[in-house]
This record gives structure tokens, C-alpha cells and sequence, in this order.
């Protein structure tokens, strides 16, 4: 059994949660308290009811999330949104999210796992974004097609191709999650290939006007490893048991 705030102590010093920018939605942090102890981490991509009924239902105290409990923002305290909240609260089951944080972290991040897991090592830090690199880098030597079977190998999930497979990837990039809708920007860095889980259809047909090859590997297949990470190192840290929650969504 582990203190919850001794555990919070430790995710914001190691994911540095207060320094590091995120969208407006993901209030990153401890989103939900428990009665202050845990013995059993769960850990999945998004804050969902069918999470929280997962979570509950494998007698979780701590629920560790990419995507928060509030990205669509100030909401009624209905529905689902009711669910949620209140079967958490009469589980004990604490919420904590991270988002940009567990992205780009050197160790547990979405970025670099996702390179280590296609045998790429962990490449070099790229793409300024208020303030951080966003993303990581590194030098492919083999083809497109080599590139997509290994992802789809490795992520168990459709990838979606802009390129031709006998094209050598080269200089490749990788941002996890939605940021398909920065072909542009990855160009302008130097990029010729970049993974990312998906992007708006525009980004397709920019992206061959650009001449830049691209791997859309699905929002929610490229971000279960920052999650399922930290968790293994929070069991590790704090004697725990831990378990991942894979609700894949296709996109």
C-alpha cells in the first residue's frame, strides 16, 4: 500500500507537470483524489466511463490517463459525466492525467517508446513548440514499406501511407497522437517521413505536395506506451500491482 500524495509527489517532479505547456483541456495533475491510498495502479489512454467502470470492476485505486477527465471542457454534471464521477468516488479511485508531459519525456514518453518499440532507439529531440521540442528524430535507413510493415507490426493497428514503398524514408520524425495537421511544419524541418496516429484529409494531399512521406498510425494505437511506462515504473518505485486498460477506438 502506497500514500496517493507521495505518488503525486513523484509524477509532477518527474514529468515536470507544471513546466511544461498543454492544450487548454488537459489540466494535467491529480484530477480526481481517492481516500489516500493505493495499492493497485490501472493505467489506460483516456479517462472514459468505460475506463472507470474497467478500472472499478478490477478493484484499481489509481487510474493513470493520457487524455483527462475535462477536455471538453466545463460540462453539466450529467449523464455519463455523472457516471464517471460517481463511480470513482464510491470505488476510491483516483484520477491523474498527463498529456503533453508524458509525450515528450525522455524516458516514458509516447515519442520515444514508440521509436525504442520499432527498434529505433530513442533518436534526438525536435519541432519547438511554446517553449519545448514536441517531438523526436531520428535517420531511417530502408523503405517506406520496410517502415509501415514494422509500425503495423509493432502497433497491431492500420497504417495509412502517403508515399510509395519503395521510397527511402531517410530523415524521420515522430510526434504521436493528432499531429497529422502539421505536414507543413515537419517539412519545413527537414523531415522526409513522419509517424504520427492521424490528421485531418487535408493534410494527405499537402503532405504530397510537400513531397513528404507519411505514416498515420492512429491517434490512440501511438499513445498507449507513455501510459502503460509509467505505470510499470510507478509498480516498480511503489510496490504495486498494475494493469493496463486497451479500449482501442480505430482512429
Amino acid at each position: 500500500m502506497a500514500n496517493l500524495l507521495k505518488i503525486v509527489d513523484f509524477l509532477e517532479g518527474e514529468l515536470r507537470t507544471t513546466e511544461i505547456p498543454d492544450y487548454p483541456g488537459a489540466h494535467n495533475g491529480l484530477q480526481f483524489e481517492n481516500g489516500g491510498e493505493v495499492k493497485k495502479v490501472l493505467c489506460a489512454v483516456d479517462a472514459s466511463l468505460a475506463a472507470i467502470r474497467e478500472a472499478v470492476k478490477r478493484e484499481g485505486d489509481l487510474l493513470l490517463v493520457h487524455h483527462g477527465l475535462f477536455w471538453q471542457g466545463v460540462r453539466p454534471i450529467k449523464g455519463a459525466i455523472y457516471e464517471k464521477y460517481k463511480l470513482a468516488m464510491d470505488a476510491g479511485l483516483a484520477i491523474y492525467s498527463s498529456h503533453i508531459p508524458l509525450d515528450i519525456h525522455p524516458e516514458y514518453g509516447n515519442n520515444v517508446q514508440l521509436l525504442r518499440a520499432l527498434g529505433l532507439g530513442d533518436g534526438e529531440e525536435f519541432f519547438d513548440w511554446k517553449g519545448i521540442k514536441l517531438g523526436r528524430k531520428v535517420f531511417f535507413e530502408g523503405s517506406l514499406g520496410e517502415l509501415k510493415k514494422r509500425l503495423s507490426s509493432v502497433l497491431g493497428s492500420v497504417v495509412t501511407m502517403r508515399g510509395q514503398e519503395a521510397e527511402q524514408v531517410g530523415e524521420l520524425g515522430v510526434i504521436t497522437g493528432g499531429a497529422g495537421s502539421e505536414v507543413e511544419a515537419m517539412a519545413a524541418e527537414g523531415l522526409e517521413t513522419f509517424i504520427s496516429g492521424e490528421g485531418p484529409h487535408w493534410s494527405f494531399p499537402l503532405a504530397e505536395e510537400l513531397d513528404l512521406k507519411v505514416l498515420y498510425a492512429g491517434h490512440y494505437a501511438t499513445e498507449t506506451f507513455g501510459v502503460r511506462a509509467l505505470a510499470k515504473k510507478l509498480a516498480a518505485r511503489f510496490l504495486l500491482e498494475e494493469e493496463f486498460i486497451d479500449l482501442p477506438s480505430g482512429l
